[in-house]
C-alpha cells in the first residue's frame, strides 16, 4: 500500500487533469458558439442585402412599367386594352395593381379569361382569351350575338350572318331553351354549325334544328351531342334527295323522312 504522500500526489495529478479537460471543453464549446454566431450574422447580412436589392428593384425607376403588350386579342382592339390599363404606366413593375387590371379588363365582355406576365425591366404582357360567338338571340327589334354562356358580344339591328338563331320561346338566357340549345351548338363542328339556321329546345330532351336548306333535324336530348353531330355530318355527306327530316335522337341510328 502506498504512502499518504504518494496518494496525495495522485489526487493532485487527477485534479489537474480534470481541470485541463474542463478548460479544453469550455474552449471547444466557445469556438462552436462563435462559429454559430458568425454563421447567423452572415446569414442575416445576406438576407438584409437581398431584401434591400428587392426593395430597391421594386421601387427603382428602372423597373417602372413602360410598355403593355397584348396577345391573343382579335375582336377586342389591343389599343383599347392598352388604353384601359394606362393608369398603371409608371408604376414599379412588381407593384402593378392586379385588382386594377382585373377591373379594367372586366369592362370588355368579349374577354373570357386573361393572364399577365411581368417581363423586366418594364413590360407587362397581357394574354387574352376571347369569348367565341355561337348563336344569335332576338332582342326586340335587334339581334344579340352571344357565346355559349349567354354573354352578349355584340348587338346589331340586322341578324348577323353565319350564326344560328336560338328560339328562346319567351324564356331567358339562363333557362332550358337556351342552355340546352347552346350545349348542342358547342358540340357541333364549325362547318356543321354554319349549316344550322335555327335551333329550338322545348325541354332538355326535346331539341330540334332547322338547317339552312330547310330540313329539320330531330336531335332529342343534348346528351351524346358529339356522337350525334358526327352521325348527322355523315348523313349530310351522303347528300340524299327529297329528305325533309333527319332524326339522330338515338346515337348511331339515323332516320330519314
Amino acid at each position: 500500500m502506498g504512502s499518504p504522500r504518494a496518494a496525495a500526489r495522485l489526487v493532485r495529478k487527477a485534479t489537474r487533469a480534470r481541470k485541463r479537460a474542463e478548460r479544453a471543453e469550455v474552449r471547444r464549446f466557445t469556438r462552436q458558439l462563435r462559429r454559430r454566431r458568425l454563421a447567423w450574422l452572415i446569414s442575416g447580412a445576406v438576407l438584409v442585402a437581398l431584401a434591400s436589392v428587392v426593395a430597391l428593384g421594386a421601387f427603382s425607376p428602372l423597373f417602372a412599367l413602360r410598355d403593355i403588350e397584348v396577345q391573343g386579342a382579335s375582336r377586342v382592339p389591343p389599343a383599347a386594352i392598352v388604353d384601359a390599363l394606362s393608369g398603371e404606366l409608371g408604376r414599379p413593375l412588381p407593384l402593378v395593381d392586379a385588382g386594377a387590371v382585373r377591373s379594367a379588363l372586366s369592362k370588355f365582355p368579349l374577354i373570357e379569361t386573361y393572364t399577365t406576365e411581368s417581363r423586366p425591366p418594364g413590360t407587362l404582357v397581357v394574354r387574352i382569351v376571347e369569348r367565341t360567338p355561337v348563336a344569335v338571340v332576338a332582342a326586340g327589334a335587334a339581334f344579340d350575338l352571344v357565346d355559349s354562356a349567354g354573354v352578349v358580344l355584340d348587338t346589331t339591328p340586322t341578324r348577323p350572318a353565319g350564326f344560328p338563331i336560338i328560339d328562346l320561346q319567351g324564356a331567358g338566357r339562363t333557362d332550358v331553351p337556351f342552355t340546352a340549345a347552346a350545349a348542342v351548338l358547342v358540340a357541333l363542328p364549325a362547318d356543321l354549325r354554319a349549316q344550322v339556321d335555327s335551333i329550338t329546345a322545348r325541354t332538355t330532351d326535346d331539341v330540334s334544328l332547322v338547317l339552312t336548306g330547310g330540313q329539320r333535324v330531330v336531335w332529342g336530348s343534348a346528351a351524346d351531342s358529339v356522337r350525334k353531330a358526327q352521325h348527322l355530318a355523315a348523313l349530310l355527306r351522303q347528300a340524299p334527295t327529297n329528305v325533309s327530316e333527319y332524326d339522330v335522337s338515338s346515337p348511331g341510328v339515323g332516320i330519314l323522312r
